[in-house]
């Protein structure tokens, strides 16, 4: 981690003491850089207990979280309690009893998805002090499967900018640079997972707020198909248009997890009215020999975007080349239509009745801005400033469509992108940049321009990282397949984290040759047509 770390306060984790016993089966190392699904196995088979890896991840911690203020509120007791009760269970098991899935693996949750007993506010200071008196159903499921939430991490102020910054927490910062973003809005995850504190962690997307912390953080993000996971239990909770374009969906350091995790979570909650049970895929199904890759190109997805994060896509794609995988370019512009379009569904939903729901007098923002210009300390950020008074100043030049026309241009533009697709996927820039600056994206809306057709659509997207930089950050790419399209998606992640190493602890950063090369780019997108034409002539022989 570079940069100065900042002085250990009252949100760090209590020091965690150590017995002089004998070294457990796995190394504490190895045990914070294990996917859930291997260290389920090894507490199921006995060769590690549930404790062992619970104080494993909280050491971790308590070297990580003074630095990078992922963890906004513990819950240690319950979690020590919960893995002596898991390793109490595994001991009385019979040999044949089928024990949860995730028995005794730590996990940390987004502060403003419930779990009771712990704060609920989204980093929305009208509401501090509020506590959840249930979980929410995502949380419950992945307590029935034997999940341990360790603490609740931050996010954006109402989970409405892409920084993890707020004034009932603060900032988060990132495990790979201190001076850089975590990404937003479940940016306290992404920082905690990436920094090794917990193998996965749950968080919600309305842009983009998985998958651009994920791609900050060098790690996994997955966005599901619309109403494959219950989003009942968040707050905010948008009553109009914008709740069909929000999922709660995990984030992990292994890929391995993502399709695990999707089972737990597949759960049909009457209280949800987008929310369904469907048959998630196999992403061992998935053939990549005539697999459609398909790059879009032009305005508003390539322009402005380095070409270190446009390179790391030429990789990926040249890649999936290899294996026989179809590389098709197309052009950008229908995907420029979503992002429109995208922007007056999300403006639509910002009415009274939103704005009567979160306790705000939205109509103060020559009030806040005065405050903020005096410098003084106020109530809400920048960002959500600046946003305010862009949705009130569009609100009086635009009037906004009916619910119907959005659905029909939404259902319009859905069919278009999809039949570019086909039965394969589309590889997208996750962002112009590697993790920015803090602060980079607060006028910079357009930064999470290529994430929003996904949440438009209700399309499941995986972010995937793709090892180091020149400057030692994550980078990535973003894999996005059509609707209950999950596995495909996932199936990518997969490949791309055997072919390429996954998420690099952030420790073994600055030791790695970066990934993409000055100049790389165009080399690399001569190999992808290489590798394309070579399939395609071992096809025809």
């Amino acid at each position: 981690m570079r940069g100065a770390a900042p002085t250990p306060g009252a949100q760090s984790p209590t020091p965690v003491s150590h017995p002089a016993e004998p070294v457990p089966v796995v190394p504490t190392a190895e045990l914070t850089e294990q996917s859930a699904t291997t260290l389920a196995r090894l507490i199921r088979t006995g060769e590690v207990t549930s404790r062992e890896v619970l104080e494993a991840h909280l050491a971790r911690a308590v070297v990580t979280e003074p630095r990078v203020h992922g963890i906004v509120a513990w819950r240690q007791t319950d979690a020590r309690e919960a893995a002596d009760a898991a390793d109490a269970r595994i001991a009385a098991a019979a040999p044949d009893e089928q024990l949860p899935p995730l028995l005794g693996v730590p996990c940390t949750i987004k502060e403003s998805i419930a779990v009771a007993g712990m704060p609920h506010t989204a980093g929305f200071r009208p509401v501090q002090g509020r506590v959840a008196t249930q979980h929410a159903p995502a949380v419950r499921r992945l307590v029935e499967a034997g999940a341990i939430p360790v603490g609740v991490t931050n996010t954006s102020e109402l989970c409405l900018w892409i920084e993890a910054r707020n004034k009932v927490y603060g900032d988060s910062r990132n495990p790979y640079d201190l001076g850089r973003t975590v990404g937003g809005s479940s940016g306290g995850e992404g920082a905690v997972i990436g920094s090794g504190g917990v193998p996965f962690g749950l968080g919600s997307d309305l842009a983009g707020s998985i998958r651009v912390p994920a791609f900050c953080c060098g790690v996994f993000g997955h966005k599901p198909s619309v109403g494959v996971v219950p989003t009942t239990g968040h707050f905010p909770m948008d009553p109009g248009p914008a709740r069909r374009m929000m999922v709660v969906g995990p984030l992990a350091r292994r890929a391995e997890d993502l399709l695990p995790l999707m089972q737990v979570l597949n759960y049909d909650d009457p209280d949800d009215p987008y929310d369904r049970e469907i048959p998630l895929g196999d992403p061992s199904a998935v053939s990549f020999r005539g697999l459609p890759v398909v790059i879009p190109e032009g305005l508003g997805i390539t322009t402005g975007v380095g070409d270190e994060v446009l390179a790391t896509r030429e990789r990926a794609a040249a890649h999936l080349a290899s294996l026989g995988a179809r590389v098709v370019r197309v052009d950008a512009r229908p995907l420029i239509k979503a992002q429109l379009i995208y922007v007056e569904a999300l403006r639509s939903s910002w009415n009274d009745e939103f704005v009567d729901s979160i306790g705000w007098e939205a109509r103060r923002v020559r009030t806040l801005y005065r405050e903020l210009a005096s410098r003084r300390e106020g109530t809400h950020t920048a960002a959500f400033v600046n946003l305010a008074a862009a949705v009130e100043l569009v609100s009086k030049v635009r009037r906004p469509a009916a619910p119907g026309a959005y659905s029909r241009a939404i259902d319009g533009l859905a069919d278009q992108v999809a039949a570019e697709i086909g039965d394969g996927v589309m590889l997208l820039p996750p962002m112009p940049r590697p993790a920015p600056p803090h602060g980079w994206t607060t006028l910079r809306p357009w930064a999470m321009g290529s994430m929003v057709p996904a949440n438009l659509f209700g399309w499941p997207a995986t972010q995937i990282p793709m090892g180091v930089g020149r400057e030692g950050l994550p980078l990535g790419v973003q894999a996005m397949a059509p609707m209950d399209q999950d596995h495909r998606t996932i199936a990518v992640a997969l490949e791309l984290e055997r072919a390429f190493g996954g998420w690099v602890p952030p420790e073994q950063a600055d030791a790695l040759r970066p990934v993409v090369g000055p100049g790389e780019r165009h080399r690399v997108r001569d190999r992808v047509r290489t590798a394309a034409l070579r399939s395609r002539r071992t096809a025809r022989n």
